[in-house]
């Protein structure tokens, strides 16, 4: 080239936009096969942990975001307080709904949502929760919003959020070999990242605490986990079956690898710490 002369910068390659509605659409297909109830029912410590730390009171005003089956909406509900609480799989409210008559329950208002796109007025919630849900959103910006959209000034965020070290996360990580997220798509797992949660919650929030915990996952053994969750839950069940059969025997071998490699049990049974970021948020 001559010298001095110009040259062209290229122009910057701008980031892969994913489509977050199909994305939406096939997550809640996902969420909506299986049985997540069969899976949540062994959660229910961290609904009651959560409930805890947020030192709920009598007469609160609790929204449960992404419920599933309910856990921190009767962990809530048990301490009297006055709940609603979402998703937008028709059939988890339904397992919510069926436990909490069980338990003679009346304080809850179970309701379809999108976490989303709340249908709920700024400023109406004592307390906004959501356990291992609303983690899973695909516009992360747009879900944290609107947590805090309808939390009253002063009130609190509460979250259990799976981290990407832990189990779940490394479980999601091998899923993610055999089908790869859309380009460009945030993994849920950021949400049990601290930085994660100040670039979200961080311009409207007067703290931001978190503490690191872990939830045993016990099984028979970890061929009976894998069996269970293909089988009842919704993303690992979808992902078995969009595989051919070698691709199936591979990812099964995987996961019982991955087990393996973090059971804490020595007598052939199933005990894998999962660890997971407990997340307290007070809004100014």
């Amino acid at each position: 080239m001559a010298a001095g002369a110009s040259v062209k910068a290229r122009p910057a390659e701008q980031p892969v936009q994913p489509d977050l509605t199909a994305l939406k659409t096939k997550q809640q297909a996902a969420w909506s096969a299986g049985n997540y109830g069969l899976i949540g029912m062994t959660l229910n410590i961290v609904g009651e942990t959560l409930a805890e730390a947020l030192d709920l009171r009598s007469g609160q005003s609790v929204l449960d975001v992404a419920a599933g089956n309910g856990n921190i909406s009767l962990a809530a509900a048990r301490r009297w307080c006055e709940v609603t609480s979402t998703d937008y799989a028709p059939n988890l409210l339904e397992n919510g709904r069926a436990r909490a008559i069980a338990e003679g329950l009346p304080n809850i208002d179970f309701k379809e949502a999108d976490a989303e796109a709340l249908p709920f007025t700024e400023n109406s919630f004592d307390a906004v929760v959501s356990t291992f849900g609303v983690m899973f959103t695909p516009d992360q910006d747009k879900a944290a919003a609107e947590l805090m959209r309808v939390c009253k000034p002063g009130g609190k965020i509460g979250l259990a959020n799976w981290t990407p070290e832990g189990f779940i996360g490394q479980v999601f990580k091998t899923l993610g070999k055999y089908l790869p997220p859309p380009a460009g798509a945030r993994s849920p797992a950021l949400w049990g990242t601290r930085a994660r949660l100040v670039e979200m919650f961080g311009s409207e929030a007067a703290s931001i605490e978190v503490e690191t915990r872990n939830f045993n996952f016990r099984y028979r053994s970890a061929e009976h986990f894998v069996e269970f969750f293909k089988t009842y839950y919704g993303p690992m069940l979808k992902a078995f079956a969009a595989l051919d059969a070698d691709k199936q025997r591979s990812l099964h071998d995987d996961m019982v690898a991955l087990i393996e490699r973090m059971n804490a049990a020595d007598d052939g049974t199933m005990i894998v710490p999962s660890e997971y970021l407990e997340v307290v948020i007070t809004k100014r």
